[in-house]
């Protein structure tokens, strides 16, 4: 197994840059006692939104959890080429409904890889945040408990705790599901600004709407990759059909 974070030697990427984000090959990856990733070789482009797509079991949540560093590969290579830890974003449904955190507590939780959860926040730290919060235009519900938010107004504030990180790789796990359209557009329309601004995204969905709007897919089948390549390509009704009917 090998795992590679490389630093570029300029402080930008220079314009252009066809270097994917992320690379890996003959990549397994699974639980004690469950393999669930099988053998797979894809890259991230740099600069573009990532859609994850496949089945409930078939391996997306695990990848993202690999590409996030919380899950480790059994076997093959993993090549990070961005500047920056990734962001994590998981599911809202992860995250305790009963926890006794405001909507800016959870954003600064975004800067507790930079500064550790106890040390006071420097004014970078809360600029980062009140940026986070703008972005996401949740800045009036700071002061709100996280478990009073309805379901597009958490999945915001868990998005803005993602930015906090300031990071060049941003990894969300079903950041639109059970939203109603208005909240699907709008976390549609930021994660677009976002690549604009120099992030790469990658997000895992079951959303066929959601993943024929990114730049490409990983089509993931039971733990093996299906297909990659843009989604008119790999989201076809023949290529689907052959997944889906095979469960």
């Amino acid at each position: 197994m090998k795992i590679m974070f490389k630093t570029p030697s300029h402080p930008t990427a220079p314009p252009r840059d066809r270097t994917p984000h992320v690379r890996f090959a003959a990549l397994c990856a699974g639980y004690p006692g469950r393999p669930v990733l099988r053998q797979l070789d894809a890259e991230i482009p740099r600069l573009a939104t990532t859609a994850l797509v496949g089945p409930n079991g078939s391996g997306k949540s695990t990848l993202l959890g690999v590409l996030a560093g919380v899950i480790r590969p059994t076997s093959g290579e993993l090549h990070h080429h961005g500047e920056l830890p990734p962001a994590f974003v998981p599911q809202r449904t992860a995250v305790g409904d009963t926890l006794p955190l405001t909507v800016r507590q959870t954003v600064e939780m975004g800067r507790w890889g930079e500064r550790g959860p106890w040390r006071r926040l420097t004014g970078h730290d809360r600029a980062t945040v009140d940026h986070a919060l703008d972005r996401l235009g949740i800045g009036g519900l700071a002061s709100r408990q996280l478990g009073e938010l309805s379901g597009g107004q958490r999945q915001r504030a868990l998005i803005a705790q993602g930015l906090a990180q300031e990071s060049d790789l941003l990894l969300l796990d079903e950041p639109t599901t059970g939203l109603d359209p208005e909240a699907r557009e709008r976390i549609g329309t930021l994660l677009t600004g976002l690549v604009a601004d120099g992030v790469t995204v990658v997000q895992a969905t079951h959303d066929l709407a959601v993943a024929r709007s990114a730049d490409t897919c990983l089509v993931l089948h039971d733990g093996r990759l299906a297909g990659q390549g843009p989604p008119s390509q790999v989201l076809t009704t023949a290529a689907l059909a052959r997944i889906w009917q095979s469960l």
